[in-house]
């Protein structure tokens, strides 16, 4: 989500003296260290890279433009350096980690952008300008982070080109936005056909069929109000239709594809039975 603000800041003619990002991780089975995509973004820029924060203070910037970092900016840095932070929620609404997430999960019918300056608290800062996104009935977590990353995108090199106001304080109730857990993927078929369909939207969704775990890619929700099941006929599942699954080990296939090559019963249920692998 940082890289096409970083490179729209360049292409707007702002001299970017450093770039920040995580330092390298070892990706797959093999043991080749591989760059953020941050970084490889700034060295096909030709722009200097660092994995320390403290480095900013020497950095010779004015201003200190922040995007998805995921960590707090210790308050020797703010002090030397002046920072933004472009955060993808409506603050205070949101605040912290996870906030596409938790908006599409609690059902919220709106989110967006906001550019905020930053300071010692998590996401507490005063806010400059922030922008508005719908969140449709159909709209997955994919598709509110590309809507989200164009606007903050246009939002960050308007506001910094025309030059920065003074921000006014966020009003309203605060509500974090904790870092997602892995067991929260998995679905829980006591819940409601919408709080299901919005898990599948947010990408990752799983149960198991057969004591082996079976992502659920896609769904379409049919019947909000439908009576809460697990049990699998055809390919409806209590209010959903099941679109596109992954099947353990596999890659995702059409959903009336994978029901023919599993030979499926009449009636079969979804996450009746213990994981006995864990594979993707």
């Amino acid at each position: 989500m940082a890289v096409p603000p970083l490179r729209a800041l360049v292409a707007a003619g702002f001299d970017v003296a450093l770039v920040i990002t995580r330092v390298d991780k070892r990706r797959g089975r093999g043991s080749q260290l591989m760059p953020s995509p941050v970084k490889a973004a700034a060295l096909d820029l030709g722009l200097p890279v660092s994995h320390s924060v403290d480095d900013a203070v020497d950095a010779g910037a004015d201003l200190g433009v922040v995007v998805a970092f995921g960590q707090l900016i210790k308050p020797h840095v703010l002090d030397a350096l002046p920072m933004v932070n472009l955060h993808f929620s409506l603050l205070p609404r949101w605040r912290g980690a996870a906030p596409v997430e938790r908006a599409l999960l609690a059902g919220d019918s709106e989110t967006g952008v906001c550019l905020m300056q930053l300071e010692e608290g998590l996401d507490t800062g005063p806010v400059y300008r922030c922008e508005v996104v719908p969140i449709e009935e159909t709209t997955t977590a994919a598709d509110l982070r590309r809507t989200l990353v164009d606007l903050g995108t246009r939002l960050l090199v308007d506001e910094l080109r025309v030059g920065l106001d003074r921000p006014h304080p966020q009003v309203g109730e605060p509500v974090y936005a904790a870092k997602l857990r892995a067991d929260e993927l998995q679905i829980d078929w006591a819940k409601s056909p919408s709080d299901i369909d919005r898990l599948v939207r947010l990408g990752g969704a799983w149960t198991t069929l057969h004591s082996r775990r079976l992502r659920i890619v896609a769904a379409d929700l049919m019947e909000p109000a439908a009576a809460v099941t697990n049990e699998l006929r055809g390919d409806r599942v209590g209010g959903l239709r099941l679109v596109t699954v992954q099947p353990e080990g596999r890659s995702p296939m059409p959903f009336d594809a994978f029901a023919r090559g599993a030979h499926l019963a009449d009636v079969e249920a979804l996450g009746a039975n213990d994981v006995t692998s864990v594979g993707s």
